[in-house]
């Protein structure tokens, strides 16, 4: 699975907390397949979104095996994902500004 993420920064009229968006494209397959690996990752997120604490938009790009993966496994792999991104986050918010 591929990630990309960007810390947001504090406007009025957003809400606090994590945004994750899913990109599903056609290469995953048809329609009834790519409806199938969103709804997976949808539930996966649900159980993992305590492990991010920060403003963050995190957009996840799943890779066709998602599929056919077992889904405690899709759960810890999405898990590692959100604590790669919260250590990168805190990495970088304790470097200093030039």
């Amino acid at each position: 699975m591929t990630y990309f993420f960007m810390p947001r920064v504090e406007e009025p009229s957003s809400p606090s907390g994590p945004r994750i968006g899913l990109t599903a494209g056609r290469v995953l397959g048809k329609a009834v397949e790519r409806n199938r690996i969103k709804r997976r990752m949808r539930e996966a997120v649900r159980k993992n979104l305590a492990h991010l604490q920060s403003d963050v938009d995190v957009i996840l790009h799943p890779r066709k095996s998602v599929i056919a993966m077992e889904f405690s496994r899709l759960e810890v792999e999405v898990g590692r994902v959100f604590q790669s991104v919260e250590i990168a986050l805190k990495k970088t918010a304790s470097e200093p500004r030039a």
